[in-house]
C-alpha cells in the first residue's frame, strides 16, 4: 500500500520506517525543510530510528522524505502524526487542521486516515472528520475509513519500542476499525481495539494524566520530607519493596516531552468546557510539576547562601537537557526553564548533552560543552539534571567541589540529592 506520515518527528518517523520496513510504499510528509533535507540524506535526529534502517528504507525506494504537498497524493493509508501544542492554557490544533486540509485534497474513496496526535476526546470526529469532508467532497465512513490510533511512543526504550507496545486502535464505524487495525496489525504485536475514537483518545489522556499525577505526588512529597530530615529516596526505594498496590516514580526536576506538560491540560480543557467543571488533579499536579524547576534553583540558591556564594557570577554546569535520560528530546524540559532562570539572576551556565542535537529551544546565552575533567573541576556546582548513561559520573564524584543531583545517580560528600 501507499502510506502518507504526516509528521516527521519522534512518532511519525519511527512509524513510517517500520512502515516501509514491512513493505510499504511510505511518504514521509514534513513541512520542515531543513528536517526532511537531513532525513533525505539518511541522517536520523531520532534515538529509536537510526540512520542505517533511514538509508536502507532510502535505497530500496520504500521510504521517501518530502515536504511537498503533492506527494501526498495517491495514498492508501495516511496518518498524522504532528503536534498539538498548548496556547495559553488552550489546545492549538492548527497542525491537526493543516494536515486534514492536505490530505482531503488527495482523499480518495476507500482509502483510510488514521489520526494519532494527543488530543482532547471528540477531535476525530468533531474536528477532523468535518474538515476531511468538506475539503474531498466525501463523507467519513460511507466513503472513507476514519480511526484514531494514539500514539505510545517511549523515545529511548530498548524493551518496548514501536512493534513491541500494544496499538490501541479505533474506527467512526465498523469497517473503519477494521481497516485501521488490519494497518497497525501489519506493524505491531498487538491491537487493541475500542468502540470509538473518542475512548481511544481519552485512553491516552488517562495514561499520561496517571503519570502525571503520581509525578506530582512524589516530587511534593519530596519537598516536604527534606524539611522533615528524612531521606525520601530510601522511603520510595521501601515502599517498592511491596509486591502489590504499589508502582514505583521518584522525584525530579520536572517533567518534559509533549506529554506530561501538556496531554493532561487537554483533559482539563475539555472537562471545564463541556461541563463546567475543574479538574482538580491535573491542576494541582500542573502546578507542583511546573514549578520543580523553581524549586531546583532555590536548591542552588540555598547551597551557594550556605557557601556565602551568591548565583550571580558563578559557576553552573548543568548535565542534561533532554526531558528523558538517553534521548535527544528536549521539548517542555525543565532544564531549559533551570537553565533561564540561573541565567537571568546573573550565573554563568555551562551545559553537556550528547544527545540533545536540535537546540531551537536552548537559550542562546548557555555555552554548550562536553563534560570534561576540566568543565567540573571549574564549576562551583554540577546539577544533574538528566542522567544519560554516557555520562561519565566517577569523573563528577572525582572532581566536583559540590553537586546537587536531581536523579540520585551519584554519591559522596560533595553530593547533594533532590
Amino acid at each position: 500500500m501507499r502510506v502518507v506520515v504526516v509528521g516527521q518527528g519522534y512518532v511519525g518517523l519511527p512509524l513510517a520506517i517500520r512502515a516501509a520496513e514491512v513493505g510499504h510504499e511510505v511518504v514521509g510528509y514534513d513541512v520542515d525543510s531543513r528536517r526532511i533535507k537531513s532525513l533525505a540524506a539518511g541522517v536520523s535526529f531520532v534515538e529509536d530510528v537510526s540512520s542505517e534502517r533511514i538509508v536502507a528504507a532510502l535505497d530500496n525506494g520504500s521510504y521517501r522524505a518530502s515536504d511537498a504537498a503533492r506527494d501526498c497524493g495517491g495514498f492508501d493509508v495516511a496518518v498524522v502524526t504532528v503536534p498539538t501544542p498548548l496556547h495559553e492554557g488552550v489546545p492549538d490544533l492548527r497542525y491537526i487542521e493543516e494536515s486534514a486540509r492536505t490530505l482531503a485534497r488527495y482523499l480518495r474513496p476507500g482509502a483510510t486516515v488514521v489520526l494519532e496526535s494527543t488530543t482532547y476526546p471528540g477531535t476525530t470526529q468533531e474536528l477532523f472528520a468535518p474538515l476531511l469532508e468538506d475539503g474531498s467532497g466525501l463523507t467519513a465512513g460511507a466513503d472513507f475509513h476514519l480511526g484514531y490510533s494514539p500514539e505510545r511512543i517511549d523515545p529511548g526504550n530498548k524493551v518496548w519500542g514501536f512493534q513491541q507496545t500494544p496499538k490501541v486502535v479505533s474506527g467512526v464505524d465498523a469497517a473503519s476499525l477494521k481497516a485501521v487495525q488490519d494497518f497497525y496489525g501489519g506493524l505491531v504485536d498487538t491491537t487493541v481495539p475500542v468502540g470509538s475514537p473518542k475512548e481511544a483518545e481519552l485512553a491516552k489522556l488517562l495514561e499520561n494524566t496517571f503519570r502525571h499525577v503520581n509525578i506530582a505526588l512524589v516530587n511534593e512529597i519530596a519537598m516536604f520530607a527534606r524539611h522533615l530530615d528524612i531521606d525520601v529516596w530510601q522511603a520510595i526505594d521501601a515502599a517498592a519493596s511491596k509486591p502489590f498496590g504499589f508502582m514505583k516514580f521518584t522525584p525530579g526536576p520536572g517533567v518534559g516531552g509533549h506529554c506530561l506538560p501538556i496531554d493532561p491540560s487537554y483533559l482539563s480543557w475539555r472537562v471545564q468546557r463541556e461541563l463546567g467543571q475543574s479538574f482538580r488533579f491535573v491542576e494541582l499536579a500542573n502546578d507542583i510539576n511546573g514549578h520543580m524547576p523553581e524549586y531546583v534553583t532555590r536548591r542552588i540558591i540555598d547551597a551557594f547562601n550556605r557557601r556565602r556564594r551568591s548565583v550571580n557570577g558563578s559557576k553552573v554546569l548543568l548535565l542534561g537537557l533532554a526531558y528523558k535520560k538517553n534521548t535527544g528530546d528536549a521539548r517542555e524540559s525543565p532544564s531549559m526553564r533551570i537553565s533561564q532562570l540561573l541565567l537571568d539572576m546573573g550565573a554563568k551556565v555551562r551545559a553537556a548533552d550528547p544527545h540533545v542535537v536540535e537546540t531551537a529551544a536552548v537559550d542562546p546565552r548557555l555555552v554548550r560543552v562536553e563534560l570534561t575533567r576540566k568543565e567540573i573541576a571549574q564549576a562551583d556546582v554540577v546539577v544533574l539534571l538528566t542522567d544519560h548513561d554516557a555520562f561519565d559520573y566517577d569523573l563528577v564524584t572525582e572532581h566536583a567541589s559540590f553537586v546537587l543531583d536531581c536523579r540520585r545517580r551519584l554519591a559522596g560528600p560533595a553530593v547533594e540529592v533532590l
